[in-house]
Parts: structure tokens; C-alpha cells; sequence
């Protein structure tokens, strides 16, 4: 099976905000409007994180453009799970958001819990409506019960992200737990997201080895919800 293009909008994408990211947005939308990308989301990571932005860098997204050099770009955040059903900033500030992915990160306070722990805190965040996208749920510092996980995400319209940084340099050890979800949102027909994880704008749009391994466990085209800028869009509920 071969997808028809490449997918149009990067939805994980860091810049100088997140603390440990070497790029400015502006960069990041310069290199994804030469890449042909459509839209890039601008996913600083929560404060919870080391090092990571202030909770006012996200009321203060007002003041970057809808578009540039081209772009759509989105105003989001990758939030800390902090437990069940917590993250790492506050609900007033999330419903401004065009995009609230949440994961898990080292060093947030949520580490070292079990696989039961894990997937209860997990599947609690993924009730929240305002959370659309489960960033690397494959890392194996916090391991889930995979099969609990793609069935909350078909029960509750939560993309699972299938991260190209877990298969290349981030979360070593994250390969078999990607491959493992990736063949059961096949199974199940779970939503998907392709994410760069960029640090760097040279890094944005880069998905081929994610794309490769969707392709491999028979993922159709249209659970891949950042396929299209309008696909993109729509699975978030904004205007085009």
C-alpha cells in the first residue's frame, strides 16, 4: 500500500520556548512552507518540564500569525500528564488553544508508576475534549496497556501520535511499543497523527520512517488525521 502524498501539517513541532529546542517559529514556518507543508502546530512543551515556558508564553499566543510564509500555523501546547487525569495547565488557558496534546515526560512528577497507573492517568486525560492528540504513547519509561489505550482513543475520538523522533533518536527502546499500537489502531481503526517532534526547523516534516511503519501495518490512509491541512482542521473543529 502507498499513501498518495506526503502528509500536509506537522502537529508536533517545538521551538526556543520549549527551553531545550533550537528554533524559532518563524524558522520552523519558513522550512515547512520550502518542505510543502500546508500547516505546522506550534507544540511548546507545559510548564511542568524543566526548563519549559512560563504558563503566560501560552496567554501571550495571541500575537503569533495565523499564517506565515504561507503556513497555517496553530497555536498549541504538548502538556505534562501530572496524574489522573491532570495536566500541566490550567483549563482556562487550554481552551484557547488551537491544539492540546498531552503526554508523559520524565521529571514532571508522574514518574515511575506501573502500567495500570499509567493507562488509568491516560485514559482519564484522553476524557477531556479539549485533549485531541496522545503525544508518543509508546515511550517505554511509562509503559500501558496498549490494547485499553486504542480502544479509549476509538471510544473517545483521540488521536494516537506515531512519533518519527521515537523511531530515530528520542525514547530509545520505543520501536516495539510503537509497532504494537500501530497494529492495533489497524485493527481497531483508531485516529492517528504523524508527528516530526522537531526541535530544529530542519527536523519539521519529517516522517518517512513513521510513515513507512503505518504503511507496513496496513494503517488506511484516512485514520492519518493530519493527511490533509482540511482533514487536519476538521479532527480539531476549526475553520479553515
Amino acid at each position: 500500500m502507498a499513501y498518495p502524498h506526503h502528509p500536509q501539517a506537522d502537529l508536533h513541532v517545538h521551538t526556543l520556548a520549549s527551553g531545550h529546542a533550537y528554533s524559532t517559529i518563524n524558522e520552523i514556518a519558513m522550512e515547512a512552507a520550502q518542505r510543502g507543508l500546508r500547516m505546522v502546530a506550534m507544540t511548546d512543551h507545559g510548564p511542568a518540564l524543566p526548563g519549559g515556558p512560563h504558563p503566560y508564553h501560552f496567554a501571550a499566543l495571541r500575537f503569533i500569525p495565523e499564517m506565515l510564509h504561507g503556513v497555517r500555523v496553530l497555536r498549541g501546547i504538548e502538556a505534562n500528564i501530572l496524574g489522573v487525569g491532570r495536566l500541566d495547565l490550567d483549563e482556562h488557558l487550554l481552551e484557547r488553544l488551537d491544539l492540546v496534546m498531552a503526554g508523559f515526560h520524565e521529571d514532571c512528577g508522574f514518574d515511575g508508576r506501573g502500567v495500570a497507573e499509567n493507562t488509568r492517568a491516560l485514559l482519564a486525560v484522553m476524557e477531556n475534549p479539549r485533549v485531541k492528540v496522545i503525544s508518543h504513547p509508546g515511550n517505554p519509561n511509562f509503559p500501558i496497556d496498549h490494547r485499553a489505550v486504542v480502544e479509549g482513543s476509538v471510544a473517545t475520538g483521540t488521536a494516537l501520535e506515531i512519533n518519527n523522533s521515537s523511531f530515530v533518536i528520542s525514547r530509545k527502546g520505543s520501536c516495539v511499543n510503537c509497532r504494537e499500537i500501530i497494529r492495533l489502531c489497524a485493527e481497531l481503526g483508531a485516529p492517528v497523527t504523524i508527528g516530526s517532534d522537531a526541535h530544529i526547523a530542519q527536523g519539521v516534516g519529517e516522517f518517512e520512517v513513521a510513515l513507512r511503519e503505518l504503511e507496513s501495518f496496513g494503517i488506511r490512509w484516512e485514520q492519518i488525521v493530519n493527511r490533509e491541512l482540511e482533514t487536519a482542521l476538521q479532527f480539531l473543529g476549526l475553520a479553515h
